[in-house]
């Protein structure tokens, strides 16, 4: 059976063809630059791989382009679109009303919406993805898998900020948290590994890329994650600051004369990893540049060691921690940031073998020794497939009730 996933951001659109259930990429690309002068658009097949320049003006020309190529004669890979039984959307935000993804219809078309003020930036795209899609996989089934889904289980204690309760009952404001299909598949993927049912594990998911999130994971549920409202606030990131006191939103404003879109701008674009640098989000180019640049090794050391603290303060409160699971592209594939993140942890049952952690890059693997008390995993996130899995499950649960 043939799944389409598909992620809409502001000017792209990321797509994969997973053969199910057994998880095979069959093809897969993206659409970058959207509503620019040049767009481009690449494919790839296990025969072939394209690129093509081209003007691309809206989501619903990405998506037509990409039902064309999937049914041409040369390089798709169905005959017809309804050979695309399922397709999964990820939606960054859910607010409280999706514990779970969903089928969509106009109902959850209608709540997503309104989500829209809560995730600007995002929401809006994942919607034009969603009435493409429906266009032009007519007979497919759609699903939405969101963001903020597997963070519905967090307890009041942790969701709500210490300001007017009527914030949160007029106008939700409270902790939702973000990357949640990454974190639900690498838990539940260390749950497996271990040969232990979902429910059965408390691990702490690490989430590092150009956006970082830290999650604490109690009998496979989550119960704190250090994004909130909106994905600003937590661990250093690329670009967006992560936690700081709110006093520099005022002081910026009223001693500086910086605008409210000035600072949301700093504090998102200009801020993390890229703003102590100096001159890079990219850790790659920080980690070139560790032992000569004074900047760069700083913005790692500050990286690090708030990654440490949150990692600290969620041990405090799960208790007993069966793993620590670092994911994304900096969690897979910077030994030094595993390393640095575990420092002089002992005490706490945390001990890496180092050379497990040099060899495990890009892949996953047991990075801790066999005397640690708490296993350090590496396990490469895969949203797609978590995505593809649920579209897939609504498919097959359909089928049985139509066949009943």
């Amino acid at each position: 059976m043939k799944i389409l996933v598909i992620n809409c951001g502001s000017s792209s659109v990321k797509f994969k063809v997973f053969e199910m259930p057994e998880g095979e990429i069959i093809a897969g690309g993206n659409v970058e630059k959207i509503g620019e002068e040049i767009s481009i658009f690449k494919w790839k097949t296990k025969e072939k791989e394209t690129k093509k320049e081209l003007k691309i003006t809206s989501h619903q020309e990405a998506l037509k382009l990409i039902s064309e190529t999937l049914t041409d004669e040369k390089a798709g890979v169905v005959k017809e679109v309804n050979e695309i039984k399922g397709v999964g959307h990820r939606v960054v935000h859910g607010g409280e009303g999706f514990e779970k993804s969903v089928i969509i219809d106009e109902n959850v078309i209608k709540r997503i919406e309104e989500y829209i003020d809560l995730a600007p930036l995002h929401n809006p795209h994942n919607l034009a993805g969603i009435k493409a899609s429906m266009k032009y996989f007519p007979e497919s089934l759609q699903v939405a898998s969101f963001d903020t889904a597997f963070h519905t289980t967090i307890p009041e204690v942790a969701y709500l900020y210490a300001i007017p309760y009527e914030l949160y009952e007029e106008n939700r404001v409270r902790r939702y948290g973000f990357h949640g299909t990454s974190h639900r598949y690498v838990a539940r993927r260390y749950a497996e590994i271990g040969g232990k049912g979902k429910y059965e594990v408390n691990v702490i998911t690490c989430h590092l890329g150009n956006g970082c999130s830290i999650t604490a994971v109690k009998n496979g549920h989550s119960i704190d994650t250090s994004m909130g409202l909106t994905p600003l606030e937590g661990l250093v990131m690329g670009t967006r600051s992560g936690d700081i006191d709110p006093g520099i939103i005022f002081y910026l404003e009223e001693r500086k004369g910086y605008s409210v879109k000035e600072i949301n701008n700093l504090l998102n674009k200009k801020s993390g990893l890229l703003g102590i640098s100096g001159y890079s989000n990219d850790f790659r180019n920080l980690m070139e540049k560790k032992d000569s640049d004074k900047r760069a090794s700083l913005a790692i050391e500050i990286f690090c060691y708030r990654l440490k603290k949150y990692i600290g303060s969620y041990m405090a409160v799960l208790g007993k921690v069966d793993a620590i699971i670092f994911t994304a592209g900096i969690g897979e594939n910077v030994p030094y940031v595993r390393e640095k993140s575990l420092e002089n942890m002992e005490m706490f049952g945390i001990e890496i073998d180092p050379e497990k952690n040099k060899e495990t890059v890009g892949k996953e693997g047991k990075i801790s020794t066999e005397k640690s008390k708490v296993d350090v995993y590496v396990i490469p996130t895969n949203e797609e497939l978590a995505i593809a899995s649920d579209t897939y499950q609504f498919i097959i649960s359909k089928q049985k009730q139509e066949t009943q």
